[in-house]
């Protein structure tokens, strides 16, 4: 940090959330060794906010606390290895130096050494097991601990550079192209299971009452193990009742109920609830208790919002961009000549010389057909003028071709979660509801999700069609 010019010392205000401050730094060049010799007097005329001053002095303080704990172990080895050459060789030494520095969150993470059995798995290059997977990801979380110190709570910086270190090391651990999604998720749970229990940590207490724990509950009695009763019996969780979340919901239920709603206000109120909102749902909530607190979820806007929130990517343009390209490509493949969707479309098309209602027309039967493609079973994907029968997501498709009378609706559970325009959003949804209702997708259409996921997520090796 010493050596650090004014744009890094900037850059690295950014990373910490102080951006606010970076016009303030370039204007009297604080630089890295200015940075570190701020007293609170410069600490207050630099900075305005006094939550930004104690936390800029907070992080100086730490960083100035690790420094001289490095200098002081590197006279304490360097006096062991004058007394035990034998013991610490100069190479021991510049390993556990090297292993020492990186205990400081950068880019540049080092992998562990994992144990002796998932070397040799790893050294095979094969795919582990289920047991060998959670051997792994258990390994990367108490590496993980041990870097934070102790802290159980990364933020995602942290675990994206743990998961991008895995898989540069282990390429073929990038099972068709969607491998960092499925670790991240894997580590973020593990993570999770090793919190829960906890009831002794600060931090894990402190985050647990943000999200509705009290101190001393036990899990059996927490709110997704009790089956939401207070949901069902009064229609909002108890611990909600009289707080600033439960006046959010509260507006949100009604404001659902108007024919001209305050789009912008939903969105502010959708963000802030959307952290009960997540954890409704990673606690297996039933699904007709988080659309009686959130009912905007079954709007289609709403629920590419919530996607976007969750991933940075806006599903429908992707969704738009994936059957604008791939649409003559699928209609075009020997697997789908003589299915009855090609057949009806082939028929529809003699009736119409619109070139905006042949394009509608095509892009249709190529989301439709695009289960055929891959072999999954399409009544998982979407049921043709047909009822549904379901329970994962699954698309409601009425008269596909009909300009007029189309009709497209998502559905969840075999209950109709939204009504939507055309066959565009309707792909859109049936991604987007896999991810934001944390719904796990069913093996009989995985190719198909796959595929469709690869692209959106903009994968280095997407899937592609057969």
């Amino acid at each position: 940090m010493e050596n650090w010019s004014v744009e890094q010392v900037c850059s690295w205000l950014k990373q910490r959330n102080l951006g606010e401050l970076v016009p303030k730094f370039r204007e009297e060049e604080v630089c890295g060794a200015a940075l570190l010799a701020l007293n609170d007097r410069m600490v207050q005329q630099l900075v305005k906010k006094i939550g930004h001053q104690a936390v800029l002095m907070d992080l100086i303080k730490k960083y100035q606390q690790q420094k001289t704990g490095l200098e002081s172990l590197t006279y304490c080895c360097e006096t062991a290895s004058q007394k035990f050459p034998e013991v610490i060789s100069g190479k021991n030494l510049k390993s556990f130096f090297a292993r020492y520095k990186t205990l400081q969150w950068t880019s540049s993470y080092t992998l562990p050494d994992f144990p002796y059995d998932v070397k040799c798995i790893l050294a095979e290059k094969k795919c582990p097991d289920h047991s060998m997977r959670i051997r792994i990801i258990e390994f990367l979380q108490a590496d993980m601990t041990k870097y934070l110190e102790g802290s159980l709570y990364p933020n995602s910086q942290q675990y994206n550079i743990v998961v991008n270190a895995l898989l540069q090391a282990y390429p073929f651990l990038d099972e068709d192209g969607n491998g960092f999604l499925l670790w991240k998720r894997a580590l973020k749970d593990r993570f999770k299971y090793v919190r829960r229990p906890i009831e002794d940590d600060e931090q894990v207490l402190r985050n647990k009452c943000k999200f509705g724990h009290r101190r001393g509950q036990s899990r059996k009695s927490s709110f997704a193990e009790n089956k939401l009763d207070d949901v069902q019996r009064q229609g909002e969780p108890a611990h909600l009742k009289g707080s600033t979340m439960d006046l959010h919901i509260k507006w949100l239920n009604q404001e659902y109920m108007k024919t001209q709603r305050n789009w912008e206000e939903v969105d502010n109120r959708m963000n802030v609830t959307i952290e009960i909102r997540r954890k409704m749902i990673s606690d297996k909530a039933p699904l007709k208790d988080i659309l009686r607190l959130f009912p905007f979820l079954r709007c289609p806007y709403q629920l590419f919002r919530e996607f976007q929130l969750l991933t940075h990517m806006d599903i429908y343009k992707k969704t738009v961009e994936i059957l604008e390209i791939y649409s003559e490509n699928i209609l075009s493949l020997y697997v789908v000549r003589n299915n009855p969707i090609n057949i009806m479309l082939q028929e529809n098309l003699k009736q119409h010389t619109e070139e905006d209602v042949l394009k509608y027309m095509k892009m249709t039967a190529a989301c439709l057909l695009l289960p055929e493609v891959f072999g999954d079973d399409s009544n998982l994907f979407a049921a043709v003028n047909e009822e549904v029968k379901a329970v994962t997501p699954v698309l409601e498709v009425k008269n596909p071709f009909n300009v007029n009378s189309c009709e497209f609706a998502l559905y969840i559970e075999r209950e109709e979660l939204a009504q939507l325009d055309d066959c565009t959003m309707a792909l859109a949804a049936l991604v987007a509801a896999f991810h934001v209702f944390n719904i796990p997708c069913p093996k009989r259409i995985h190719r198909t999700l796959n595929f469709l996921e690869s692209l959106v997520f903009e994968v280095r090796s997407p899937a592609s069609l057969p």
